[in-house]
């Protein structure tokens, strides 16, 4: 007799057509765990990101098919403004964590397996249903959500709000079965914050790439259009990304290029001020939002890829999705940041890392662009580190393995040790699930 088609429930916040990273890496893990096997079903509300980009819908349950994946648009208030404000954005988050709850809840459905994907941390209230249907319960961390809010000064530090959601977040995290982190940092920090005992329940799930897509050579039309060697920036423009300062940077190259800006964001009228300030209107490209499947024609144009965080403690735990894409389409890479963007870069040789100000990204960019070859150099590097280990299907693999360890009690970890899992051992990184000695 066959064995049973396991059910795997994947509640999002954000899923296609919502363009994000977290939207598009969501939907390579529902669609590689559907050809291992599993019945996939992702729960997620009406589309509506980025905001502003698609109309108000009212329907209360909708089910469609997306890539052989069974897709359940719940309704939640869905803001329609560029630049939401944190009422309408506490309203999106919290109607949907409150009716896929309910729907779980009042449905009953029995899924082996219920994943929760934060942020927001508010999609961790649905995962609480796995009490009475005794599902496998996997929280997806990604970020640091509650800090990066905090130092960003959209919650008060030490306010009722930041209170109540670390309070809200450690129940989950300990209520949950296992926990999957994107970086080793990151899994650190939870366990610093909330409790030792949680390194038992890591598992590290990179973001990765669609080597498929990216690898390949693209076709279509492409909104990189320049005579000048093109420099990229393709996600979410908000205020963790020292974008400002790459703008500044555009005044001061010995070498011809132009910067395009694709994606929308909440720091985009800043920007464009930033520009006007610069005077480099001339150099710099706002795009806008495109489709995640426009994305390799995008980079398949440009000549450097571009990932500048902050320079900030709270964000060393940061592994941008746009930099696996980047590296996976071949195209050396830029950035600025702490901790595992530093290391990454270093360890693949797939470009330069420097320091978040107009001079140092300067430099960066004048050493690339004066040398076609050495662009050549650096994004064959990074292609080469990617592939296959951070690849979606590779990790999709060893995320299934995992999942099915844990429902049949059974776990790679010896006796005593962390349960915590790297998939990036092909590049002799560390598997402690302890603090990394530096």
């Amino acid at each position: 007799m066959s064995e049973r088609t396991r059910q795997i429930g994947i509640i999002s916040q954000q899923y296609p057509p919502d363009k994000s990273g977290h939207a598009s890496r969501i939907q390579n893990m529902a669609t590689n765990l559907d050809s291992r096997g599993w019945d996939v079903e992702v729960v997620a509300p009406p589309p509506c990101f980025p905001h502003g980009s698609f109309d108000r819908d009212w329907y209360r349950s909708k089910e469609i098919r997306q890539q052989d994946v069974t897709v359940r648009r719940l309704w939640a208030w869905q803001p329609t403004e560029p630049n939401p404000g944190i009422v309408s954005r506490l309203a999106y988050y919290v109607t949907f964590a409150l009716h896929a709850f309910l729907w779980l809840l009042i449905t009953r459905r029995r899924y082996d397996v219920v994943m929760t994907t934060t942020p927001p941390i508010s999609t961790g209230l649905a995962g609480f249903v796995t009490v009475l249907t005794n599902s496998l319960w996997v929280v997806d961390v990604r970020d640091l959500w509650i800090d990066a809010s905090v130092s960003l000064g959209f919650i008060p530090e030490d306010g009722i709000i930041e209170h109540g959601s670390r309070y809200f977040q450690r129940q989950v995290l300990h209520t949950s079965d296992a926990i999957a982190v994107t970086t080793e940092t990151l899994g650190d920090h939870l366990c610093e914050q909330y409790g030792a005992a949680l390194s038992e329940k890591l598992l590290l799930v990179p973001n990765g790439v669609d080597m498929d897509r990216f690898a390949s050579t693209k076709s279509g039309d492409s909104v990189v259009d320049s005579d000048d060697p093109a420099i990229v920036y393709v996600g979410n423009i908000g205020h963790a990304q020292a974008l400002d300062e790459c703008i500044r940077a555009m005044g001061r190259l010995d070498n011809d290029a132009e910067l395009y800006l694709i994606g929308s964001g909440d720091a985009v009228p800043h920007l464009r001020e930033v520009v006007t300030e610069a005077g480099v209107e001339d150099a710099v490209e706002f795009t806008g939002p495109i489709p995640h499947e426009a994305v390799p024609a995008a980079l398949d144009d440009a000549a450097i890829g571009i990932a500048p965080l902050l320079d900030d403690s709270e964000l060393d735990y940061a592994m941008p999705t746009k930099v696996y894409e980047y590296m996976g389409a071949g195209l050396p890479v830029v950035t600025t940041g702490q901790g595992e963007l530093e290391r990454f870069i270093e360890q693949s040789g797939g470009g330069i890392h420097t320091t978040p100000d107009p001079g140092g990204i300067a430099t960066a960019f004048d050493s690339l662009l004066a040398s076609e070859a050495k662009r050549r150099e650096r994004g064959q590097s990074g292609q080469d580190y990617v592939s296959p280990t951070y690849d979606r299907s590779h990790i999709a693999v060893r995320f299934d393995d995992q999942i099915r360890q844990l429902m049949d009690g059974t776990s790679t970890a010896p006796a005593g040790e962390s349960n915590r899992t790297n998939i990036a051992l092909d590049h002799g990184t560390t598997t402690d699930a302890g603090p990394r000695n530096e």
